[in-house]
């Protein structure tokens, strides 16, 4: 209603007005060419790099997983059918469960449509119908997490980034009969740091806590089999339960969990949000499976990606860009003002033919805008030097704070 739409405008322009409006960039990435795009704008076509995709390893146009997609498509056409319980459930869906029960080391695992769900629907029935659980979340945790807690209305308790000494004094200070649980991540998609999840875990025991650890942002990246960073750690076996993401180095769409039998099968049965929704469509599944395994049996991918992370950070050093330094592949060039982070991103795309989308508040908190650069290893030598100098020029530019060594 019309009547609305004043109270729509003024909110959007307040973003407007601070910078942190987003703008959707148009784009068409070509098949087998990763990661070249085609930018449509109103004076035609522009050929971009993109350097902020979290198809991390560039999976999505792998030739495997693109046959194994279009092989599912010609066998059994497009849609899934329904949810997972009225027809919705096919041969894919089922090797998919059993492929990532098997690349954690766990009895089963659930797949759902997105990690977003997967995260909500599984902390969101844990908390709901394990009776007077408490869940101690770290304070940096996904929104699908946050949401998902929110959702249960049970008991939560936020504890300091990462700090496992207020975890401890937080699980002490609790009901020792209570049944608690522990959500936290292992690699933070926004300053790529990472969790300590041995120290974690040694809590959860020494407490009788159950574990709840996304690794998002870490499987197929890290581990002999791409296992995420508690297959690296060997720490698989410790964890009730590993949330996961098959639209990130995979390189398709969904998200899943892994754990016991009993868990997965309680999730299965009360979860309204696996419940209720249409299952994956099977070309989507077939995708997934062929990406895992290729994942579990080649260490290339793995390897020429973190070179790539080590070469642009040398670049950027020599450069003076500041970028924030963490032990993952996520590498985040602080700017520190909504406005000129969105400035810089524009003219990247318009004068350099390099994507790379700003990030603000509320993702990341105020003052700390940035731009978060995610190398693969299809992206050259060229390319990296290409960015760099891009950087530089803008800095200068923008007139922005160096790095100083």
């Amino acid at each position: 209603m019309k009547e609305f739409d004043a109270i729509y405008k003024s909110a959007l322009d307040e973003l407007h007005s601070e910078g942190r409006y987003r703008v959707f960039a148009e784009l068409v990435r070509h098949c087998g060419h990763f990661p070249r795009a085609r930018r449509s704008t109103a004076d035609g076509e522009q050929e971009v790099t993109v350097w902020c995709s979290n198809d991390y390893l560039g999976m999505g146009q792998h030739q495997k997983v693109i046959e194994a997609m279009k092989e599912a498509i010609d066998h059994c056409g497009a849609g899934a059918g329904g949810t997972r319980n009225i027809s919705g459930t096919t041969h894919y869906h089922v090797l998919l469960e059993q492929e990532l029960a098997d690349l954690h080391g766990k009895e089963s695992a659930l797949i759902f449509t997105s990690g977003y769900i997967s995260n909500w629907a599984t902390l969101g029935t844990l908390g709901a119908k394990i009776p007077g659980l408490i869940i101690f979340s770290d304070a940096l945790n996904h929104a699908s997490m946050i949401e998902g807690i929110r959702y249960a209305k049970c008991d939560k308790v936020i504890w300091k980034h990462n700090d496992v000494a207020d975890l401890e004094a937080k699980l002490k200070a609790a009901d020792p009969k209570a049944p608690k649980l522990i959500a936290f991540e292992s690699v933070y998609s926004m300053d790529g740091d990472i969790a300590p999840i041995k120290e974690i875990c040694d809590l959860a025991d020494k407490y009788g806590a159950m574990t709840y650890l996304d690794e998002v942002h870490a499987v197929g990246m890290y581990g002999p089999r791409g296992g995420g960073i508690a297959e690296r750690e060997g720490l698989m076996d410790r964890l009730t339960v590993i949330e996961g993401t098959l639209g990130k180095a995979f390189g398709v769409m969904g998200g899943y969990i892994a754990a016991s039998a009993a868990l997965c099968d309680f999730i299965r049965s009360f979860a309204s949000g696996f419940i209720f929704t249409t299952s994956l469509p099977p070309s989507l599944a077939a995708g997934a499976v062929a990406s895992i395994r290729h994942l579990k049996a080649s260490p290339f991918e793995r390897a020429r990606h973190q070179e790539r992370v080590r070469k642009l950070r040398g670049l950027l050093d020599a450069r003076s860009i500041p970028h924030m330094p963490n032990p993952s592949h996520i590498v985040p060039v602080m700017v520190g003002d909504a406005a000129k982070c969105k400035w810089i991103s524009d003219l990247l795309l318009d004068d350099w033919g390099i994507y790379l989308q700003p990030i603000n508040y509320p993702t990341v908190p105020k003052r700390t805008e940035r731009l978060r650069i995610t190398p693969t290893p299809l992206h050259s030598d060229a390319d990296i030097e290409h960015l760099t100098e891009a950087l530089h020029s803008l800095w200068s530019h923008c007139a922005l704070a160096r790095h100083v060594a």
